[in-house]
């Protein structure tokens, strides 16, 4: 088992046991109930406890709030300063804004441990919950600023990145660290492990099984089929492979079942591969065109105008793993190429 990041001086359990008893038994109920701070850890919604009372959401809603405050207004709430400072300081450490879900996964691996933690987060006024949004998943500050300047920043860094961007992590990191800058100089955060933490606050952003990162909505990030998975594969392996070898590799990096056929099948319909031998594949974006040998001797001449048989021979096998006598077999078409009388092939 992953040992925790983090060790707490108090326990949860006892705290909240103690904040508890200030609360009538069907106060205590509704919020033990709406927090999941019972023996299920399950929080249940407003609808789903006046369900059981026979009351409306909105009258729920109600006990709760009153049985927060006065659970603020009691003396044992107000003896809670070391906790609640440790928990603060907490936050502090891991840069004044931190996401929830991740936050509390640090803390322990048990449900109902997290469900305490955040408990006597939603009591204290020295934390600020920031509720998810279309950009960013639920978060928790200890400073509104530190937050907006964070999250500002990530806006700023997601919106030069395109759907085809893999980025590595270190390279993203430096960049938020440099847009940053100020704030890092202010608080003392210029530090790699809490940018990474911040990454994870954005929903538009995230990572591949690879470690790369990427838009969330990226193909290369959020895979949806074996080209997706092929293509991160070649790209990772960085020169032509056989489909064989790919699905190979899918199934090795991805734990995905590949047939080899399927993803042969799959890959010859995609316009981000090109295959350049026998079952061997490349990646469009390294400079490969579609098509067969000759056509790529006709792009050849094309381009660079008349060439003698062994530098036609050096450039198609620049672009196709194929043996020389296939490239000369070619070469003698008379309805496409043409000798000169110096021994150069031209375009007839």
């Amino acid at each position: 088992m992953k040992k925790k990041s983090v060790i707490l001086n108090f326990k949860p359990k006892d705290l909240v046991k103690k904040i508890l008893a200030t609360l009538s038994d069907r106060a205590q109920d509704v919020v033990v109930k709406r927090y999941g701070l019972g023996k299920n850890s399950t929080p249940l919604t407003l609808e789903a406890i006046g369900s059981e009372y026979g009351i409306t959401r909105e009258r729920v809603r109600q006990i709760e709030n009153f049985s927060l405050n006065t659970i603020r207004k009691s003396d044992v709430f107000s003896a809670l300063i070391s906790p609640l400072n440790e928990l603060k300081e907490l936050i502090a450490d891991h840069g004044g804004v931190v996401h929830e879900q991740m936050f509390l996964n640090e803390i322990s691996d048990d449900q109902l441990t997290k469900n305490q933690i955040h408990f006597l987060l939603v009591l204290s006024e020295s934390f600020v919950k920031l509720k998810e949004n279309n950009d960013f998943h639920h978060r928790w500050t200890i400073d509104e600023d530190i937050a907006l300047k964070v999250e500002n920043a990530l806006k700023k860094i997601i919106s030069t990145i395109s759907t085809t961007d893999l980025i590595s992590e270190n390279d993203l990191i430096q960049t938020l660290l440099l847009e940053i800058k100020d704030l890092a100089e202010e608080t003392a955060l210029n530090n790699e492990i809490l940018a990474k933490k911040w990454l994870g606050i954005s929903k538009l952003i995230n990572q591949n099984p690879l470690g790369e990162w990427g838009l969330t909505k990226s193909p290369n990030i959020h895979m949806r089929g074996i080209r997706d998975y092929a293509y991160l594969v070649l790209r990772s392996h960085g020169s032509p492979m056989h489909f064989e070898e790919v699905a190979k590799n899918i199934s090795k990096l991805f734990n995905r079942n590949a047939h080899p056929a399927t993803c042969h099948n799959e890959l010859i319909k995609d316009s981000r591969f090109v295959l350049v031998g026998r079952g061997l594949y490349a990646l469009t974006e390294w400079g490969y065109k579609p098509g067969i040998v000759i056509d790529v001797i006709s792009d050849i001449l094309k381009k660079e105008g008349p060439l003698a048989r062994e530098e036609i021979i050096a450039k198609v096998l620049k672009e196709r793993h194929v043996k020389e006598n296939t490239i000369l077999v070619n070469l003698q078409n008379p309805n496409l190429f043409r000798r000169d009388n110096s021994g150069r092939y031209t375009l007839a």
